[in-house]
């Protein structure tokens, strides 16, 4: 009985979807986070009778033909790319995005990768780096006699210096776009890299135009939201549910039709 496997694709499709609700959930306080939704599509048809072609009488079509669905399967995991608010941490190394762009930061295999959590701070050699150690690029370096540090909205980063009137220039803060952020593979760490989906990275100067602005002293939060997950989360245990019925269904109608038989 067909009902039984289509139930089934139904059952593993909405185990899927609760898959990725729970890893919202569990990253709801996640710096940079991104929420995910999974996108599904029908499976192959089975035709029963084809619409179309000749009936009985040589000038008779059939109107209209009889096709059987053969279930679901997830197509996507879709990471949606919506600005998470900015929360005040006070921090002077804290810098958030407001806008669209990302951090680039340099992994310890010397490859570029990407993040919108800019929780920062500085290595032995005074360097601009990740909570991992990974250097922020481009390179900003922060002197050890300096007594306050100041990023731009546009990321140029000054430093005053003990002894110094005026603020000394440190380096100029660059952020990438991608044609798909979508299609960024997520490394986990909060770390994402380009792939062919997402396209090359264009880097620009923050406050460009289609570029987001940098914010000192702030870190973007989470863009989930519990009532959304909690809502579909109802959903997809309804679905699952439903899904389990046809198949208790399917499986008394054929045990009715075996005991017919025997």
């Amino acid at each position: 009985m067909r009902a039984l496997s289509i139930a089934a694709t139904g059952m593993n499709a909405q185990e899927q979807n609760l898959e990725v609700i729970a890893n919202n959930v569990a990253n709801i306080n996640t710096t940079g986070f991104k929420r995910s939704r999974a996108e599904f599509t029908d499976l192959i048809y089975q035709n029963e009778r084809i619409a179309g072609v000749s009936s009985r009488g040589r000038d008779a079509t059939v109107p209209e033909g009889a096709q059987v669905g053969l279930g679901v399967r997830t197509a996507a995991i879709r990471s949606l790319q919506i600005q998470g608010a900015l929360t005040n941490t006070g921090n002077t190394l804290d810098l958030a995005i407001n806008g669209l762009g990302w951090f680039q930061v340099t992994d310890p295999n010397g490859d570029t990768v990407y993040t919108r959590d800019g929780a920062f701070n500085t290595n032995a050699q005074g360097q601009l780096v990740t909570t991992d150690g990974y250097l922020v690029t481009p390179t900003i370096t922060i002197p050890p006699t300096a007594t306050s540090v100041s990023v731009s909205q546009s990321g140029m980063v000054s430093a005053t210096i003990a002894g110094q009137t005026n603020p000394q220039q440190l380096g100029q803060l660059t952020i990438a776009n991608f044609v798909n952020a979508a299609g960024l593979q997520a490394l986990g760490g909060n770390y994402f890299q380009q792939t062919f989906a997402s396209g090359a990275p264009t880097v620009g100067v923050p406050g460009d135009t289609a570029y987001g602005v940098i914010q000192q002293g702030y870190l973007e939060a989470s863009n989930v939201d519990p009532v959304t997950e909690i809502t579909n989360l109802i959903s997809a245990q309804r679905a699952y549910e439903m899904n389990s019925k046809v198949i208790q269904a399917a499986d008394q109608m054929s045990g009715t039709i075996s005991n017919l038989r025997s």
